[in-house]
């Protein structure tokens, strides 16, 4: 009887209140940012073979796409103090769905600025999304299994990625022709991607959603610690560095995993490298969540954080010594590792923080500007030497997730924390 789960059984029912069905709604919102950030690592490759850019400079796709979390993140967290959840993830939608149709006049300009600017939009409206529906599947239930619905809502987050990948490389890495037609066949998935967005917010605009007054969870006070400012709380600092490392490694990895397949292995074409990281990779990313989601509701999950950390460093050290199709299997095997982690650093970094969780949520989101960082770094070191080395960068990243998931392993604070 002592080895039973410290978890209640139904994980989407607090105090007699059921949010199963807001759960859902919000689970959504994790498919349409996994869809978007996909359509980023095919871009990457296209732009390299259609504007003959080189790497580093494919890499400031991902800089805009980042940069434009780091920006709007704060304002989206004040947004969201002033209009609840439901009306900031509705103005995030639109942001979104704005942003995808600008993809139409910028193929018509055939500019590598002119994309730049739709992603830069794109990022805005998913850092309202993403700044709302995190925290909010961590309250959708009872505290203690925070970590568990988080990792459950950020598997259908992996589930986009594998869509967006699969679409991307169908229309966009498969165009072959004039220039033309590689221009417009960019623009096909994200105006599918911006109709999809709406019809999304229509659901939003008719099923209500608990906002702090009424979620007994959220409007609680904050813990112990509830005089001491949010920069002075010393594992919400440390959790957004780690965000901010951990984003950084997984928009590497996924920005240059086509390049470094197609290097590595000799005659896998553009196309099927994105097919690669969409059934191999991204279905890895998928199970990996799912199965975590299920392991946290037995172990620690900072014990499942480092672990997986550490083995991702190893991953990494085979990825830079460019085994051919030994590398590339230890790619796909990183994707299995990395899923928990922003889930779970998230969760962890803002536990506890009752009215102060969605200014820190602000925080962490923006800490996904490692994003933008990490991609024309890898790029610089792959166009001065090559593709393989360039994955020192996400080795090192990792390296800073093991010391965050071991610092919070000594904290005093942890057992309570996490029983």
């Amino acid at each position: 009887m002592n080895h039973q789960p410290k978890y209640k059984p139904n994980i989407f029912k607090h105090n007699g209140i059921s949010y199963l069905i807001p759960f859902v709604l919000i689970t959504s919102l994790f498919l349409i940012w996994g869809v978007s950030h996909a359509l980023l690592d095919v871009l990457n490759k296209h732009f390299q073979n259609v504007l003959h850019v080189s790497k580093m400079e494919s890499g400031y796709i991902q800089a805009a796409m980042y940069g434009g979390y780091f920006i709007a993140a704060l304002p989206a967290g004040i947004l969201m103090q002033k209009i609840g959840f439901r009306k900031s993830i509705m103005v995030g939608l639109f942001v979104v769905a704005s942003g995808a149709f600008l993809f139409f006049p910028a193929t018509e300009l055939q500019e590598f600025w002119s994309f730049l600017i739709p992603l830069f939009v794109i990022a805005c409206g998913l850092a309202c999304l993403e700044t709302a529906a995190n925290p909010y599947t961590t309250v959708l239930g009872p505290p203690e299994s925070a970590e568990r619905r988080i990792n459950l809502a950020q598997s259908f987050n992996a589930v986009g990625w594998i869509f967006g990948t699969m679409l991307g490389s169908a229309v966009i890495l498969s165009s072959t022709g004039s220039g033309r037609n590689q221009f417009d066949a960019m623009a096909i998935p994200y105006i599918f991607l911006g109709g999809t967005v709406l019809i999304v917010g229509l659901f939003f605009l008719y099923v209500p959603l608990p906002e702090n007054e009424e979620n007994p969870i959220i409007s609680a006070k904050p813990d112990e610690k509830n005089n001491i400012p949010l920069f002075k709380r010393k594992f919400f600092v440390y959790a957004v560095i780690a965000q901010f490392f951990y984003v950084a490694a997984q928009t590497g990895i996924n920005s240059f995993f086509i390049n470094f397949s197609v290097e590595a292995v000799p005659n896998l074409s553009d196309e099927n490298a994105g097919y690669l990281l969409a059934i191999g990779g991204m279905c890895m990313f998928f199970l990996g969540r799912l199965s975590g989601s299920f392991l946290m509701g037995r172990f620690n999950p900072v014990k499942i954080l480092t672990l997986y950390a550490i083995i991702n460093v190893l991953n990494m050290i085979i990825v830079v010594a460019n085994l051919g199709w030994i590398s590339v299997i230890a790619l796909f095997i990183t994707y299995f590792f990395m899923s928990v982690m922003f889930p779970t650093i998230f969760s962890l970094g803002i536990k506890g923080l009752g009215p102060k969780t969605k200014k820190a949520s602000s925080f962490i989101v923006m800490a996904i500007v490692g994003g933008a960082v990490c991609p024309p770094l890898m790029g610089y070191i792959a166009d001065q030497s090559s593709m393989n080395l360039g994955f020192i960068v996400p080795l090192v990243c990792f390296g800073f997730v093991v010391a965050f998931g071991v610092v919070r392993l000594k904290g005093d604070s942890s057992k309570t924390v996490l029983q």
